[in-house]
């Protein structure tokens, strides 16, 4: 039969279908997975590049600016050796020992401080302002020491003006070696400022720079109570100062927000410059991002799942109507018996099986006995309710599984038994005739009794016509007056050409 060899396949394919239904969402959660990853790498990438580039161009400025006020520094020292400075008057003095750059937008202060702290030359006045700096660290730091060269001093309010700024200071040596004064040289605070708020790092962002013992000069954005702290001692500082340069993920212990720092040495100066973006804003593009692509995956898995269930169901649908196809295929629809087709298919198997085991197989062939009268006259459909109760007491007569009642034609029905001898099939037909006795039709006045069957019976194990042999004690039976059961059984010392069965009563 067609149904039944497709119907496998037809299952196999469903179910191929279902697996590869639930395989395609894991395969595209799987996938975006991957994509979110690379995103997410692609933000960093981006991030670390920016800040790289940002402190390379902060780093390059603000040594541009310290070398600038250094070779004025070591201008005015250099020329306090000239003898033309030494007897020249207070204006010509100024112009000898200052160059332009000292009157620069973000330059502090610069003056010539003599040996006792007072101010004996000034590039913003003449005469120069009076103030003392005997007591500052910068001038304490040349008068002990001789070898120091350039210095950078912690950040101070200056005296004069009244504004923050980082001190630049040099020694000024006499002809014999001994202490001379000092050379100094601000730079406004206020210039950082303007440097780091052209530049954006977002809400968490920062910019640091700091001297090498760990006192921070300026932060961006800026606050009055981050300047002169000291952060020496701490994890992101001491790495600052140990590798010199580079990159990490760490958590600030100003304000405790995870950053990424990339920092570096300030040319050859004792300043560390560090940029810091926090890692919540590298990867807030990267979350809105994989928010609206996790969004879309799930929509699309979502209706993957819903077309799967929804086809699945379909597929399930079909298998089953495919089923009951072939059920109907091989059912009488009156009666809910096997038909004919299936009697045949089974018939050939139970002979094969018969024929393999030697064990015997037994058929018995039922007919209605006078139901032309039934449908004459109570009509088809009291004929068809004798029909479905005969049905009904084949059915109770051969209670065993591997036992099958069919309806092979209009009134007439078989029982197919395997492994019954004869005398196990002439039991069956006495049931089957007990139970027929007790068959009424109420609706059509149809008593217990009226309704009787002849039943044909055969037995053997060889490839013998059963059906025929049967059918023909069938025929015996109602010969000799119907509701009886007639045998054809095997004869015994037969001879070649001669029939193999012969008709016995039951």
């Amino acid at each position: 039969m067609i149904l039944p060899r497709r119907l496998p396949r037809i299952l196999r394919s469903g179910r191929n279908w279902v697996a590869l239904s639930v395989l395609a969402p894991v395969g595209m959660l799987v996938t975006s997975g991957l994509l979110l990853l690379e995103v997410r790498r692609d933000a960093w990438d981006k991030a670390e590049q920016t800040s790289k580039n940002l402190l390379q161009v902060i780093e390059r400025d603000i040594a541009r600016n310290v070398e600038l006020i250094d070779l004025s520094l070591q201008a005015a020292v250099e020329n306090l050796r000239e003898p033309e400075a030494a007897g020249a008057g207070p204006k010509l003095r100024q112009l000898i020992l200052f160059d332009r750059a000292a009157t620069a937008k973000d330059l502090g202060v610069m003056l010539v401080i003599d040996a006792d702290g007072d101010v004996a030359a000034d590039a913003g006045a003449v005469p120069p302002r009076k103030g003392n700096y005997a007591d500052r660290d910068y001038f304490q730091v040349h008068k002990a020491r001789s070898d120091v060269g350039l210095h950078i001093g912690r950040p101070l309010i200056s005296r004069l003006t009244g504004e923050r700024m980082l001190p630049f200071s040099r020694r000024i040596a006499n002809p014999d070696g001994s202490f001379g004064g000092v050379a100094l040289g601000t730079l406004k605070l206020s210039y950082f400022t303007r440097l780091f708020d052209r530049i954006s790092l977002g809400h968490e962002g920062a910019i640091n720079l700091y001297m090498q013992d760990g006192t921070r000069v300026v932060r961006h954005p800026y606050v009055e109570a981050d300047i002169g702290v000291n952060i020496a001692g701490t994890r992101n500082f001491d790495r600052f100062v140990r590798e010199g340069g580079g990159a990490f993920v760490g958590t600030s212990v100003r304000d405790g927000v995870e950053r990424h720092y990339a920092f570096t040495r300030v040319g050859d100066l004792p300043l560390v410059l560090n940029v810091a973006v926090a890692t919540a804003e590298v990867e807030a593009a990267w979350r809105t991002k994989a928010l609206g692509i996790a969004a879309v995956v799930l929509v699309l898995c979502g209706l993957t799942v819903t077309l799967s269930l929804l086809f699945g169901r379909e597929l399930r649908r079909r298998a089953e109507m495919h089923a009951e196809m072939a059920r109907l295929s091989r059912t009488d629809a009156l009666t809910g018996l096997a038909n004919r087709r299936r009697f045949e298919q089974v018939l050939a198997r139970a002979c094969e099986d018969a024929r393999r085991t030697g064990n015997p197989l037994s058929l018995l062939v039922v007919d209605a006995d006078h139901f032309k009268r039934y449908n004459d006259r109570y009509g088809h459909a009291v004929g068809d309710e004798v029909l479905k109760g005969l049905a009904g007491c084949l059915k109770a007569a051969v209670p065993r599984p591997g036992d099958l009642a069919c309806r092979v034609g209009g009134e007439e029905f078989v029982l197919l038994l395997p492994n019954t001898d004869a005398a196990g099939a002439r039991r069956v037909a006495e049931r089957v005739h007990a139970q027929v006795s007790g068959l009424a039709i109420a609706s059509a006045g149809i008593a217990p009794g009226a309704v009787t069957v002849s039943i044909g019976l055969a037995t053997g194990i060889t490839d013998a016509d059963l059906y025929g042999l049967a059918d023909a004690a069938l025929y015996e039976a109602k010969a000799c007056g119907r509701n009886q059961t007639r045998c054809a059984s095997p004869l015994t010392g037969r001879s070649a050409g001669e029939p193999q069965f012969r008709l016995v009563g039951a």
